[in-house]
Order: C-alpha cells, then structure tokens, then sequence
C-alpha cells in the first residue's frame, strides 16, 4: 500500500462513520446540542463541509465543487449559536453536498503524487498542516473530532452506542 492508499481509506472510513452516526437522525435532531453553547451536527456538518473544499482547493487548485450560494455565510463562526432550522440546509441537503465535496475530495488524491505529498502546503496553512500529504490527513480527523461530539448527542436523545 502507498501513502495515497492509505489517505483514501482514512477518507471513506471516516464516511462509513458520518453515515453510521447520521443514517437514522432527523433534521431536528440535527439542531439538538450536547451541552449548552456546543455546536449542533446541523452547523457542524455544514463547517466540515466548508472545510474540506477550501483546504483541498488550497492544494489542489480548482479541483473541489463551489458549494451552494450562500452556503458559507450559513455555515460561518457567526452563525453557529443559531437554532433555527431555517438557517441550516436539511440533513438530506447537507448530506448531498458534503457526498459531492467528498467525491471531489478523492479525484483530486487521485491525481496527487507520492511527491506531491512532500510539497509544502501554502504558507497560511503550514503551522498546522506544513506539507501536502498534511492537509489531506486532516480531512479526515477532522471528521472523527466531530463524529465524538456527535456520539455524545445520540446518547443524549437515548441511542445505543454505535461502535
């Protein structure tokens, strides 16, 4: 196995766990916070979303889907204090986009070199992702940090444990 393997793999094990976590959740489940002032899966799934395609973009030029319009003002550090259901997309939109960004995600690693993973990243990313491989790892992880927040909500509306 090469290290674009092993990426790929962190990449759709981390999607069996954002299908696992969300597949019997409903939109209004999707605003329920863990503890007060903690984000809800609806903002979160949103920003992960955002994430994803400015990182990979950053590192792959013009190889990630532009998200809907408007999409970024929804989803912004502003707005994650919000509850309204009007102000997030439903689970099936998100979930549709977040699958779309995911997919471009991976033609992108596709292409990338064993090489190119030793590039540096752009500067404005390399105190916490220095080089190629780096920003492609934390699509990934960033997932997992927030699927543990997301175990905790299930827990909290009475859900057994999944894993």
């Amino acid at each position: 196995m090469n290290a674009n393997e092993a990426v790929r793999r962190a990449f759709t094990g981390t999607d069996k766990i954002v299908n696992s976590y969300l597949d019997d959740m409903t939109d209004a489940e999707l605003l329920v916070r863990p503890v007060p002032g903690a984000n809800h899966i609806a903002w979160q799934l949103g920003h992960l979303i955002m994430a994803e395609n400015y990182l990979i973009n950053s590192v792959c030029p013009g190889s990630m889907p532009a998200l809907p319009e408007g999409f970024g003002s929804r989803y912004a550090k502003e707005t994650a204090a919000i509850d309204d259901p009007k102000a997030f997309n439903t689970k099936d939109e998100l979930l549709k986009i977040y699958r779309e960004q995911r997919a471009a995600s991976l033609a992108a690693l596709a292409k990338v070199s064993e090489a190119d993973f030793e590039r540096d990243s752009p500067e404005s990313m390399r105190g916490y992702a220095p080089k190629v491989i780096d920003v492609f790892l934390m699509q990934p992880s960033h997932v997992v940090m927030h699927a543990g927040q997301w175990a905790v909500i299930r827990r909290k509306l009475g859900r057994p444990p999944l894993f």
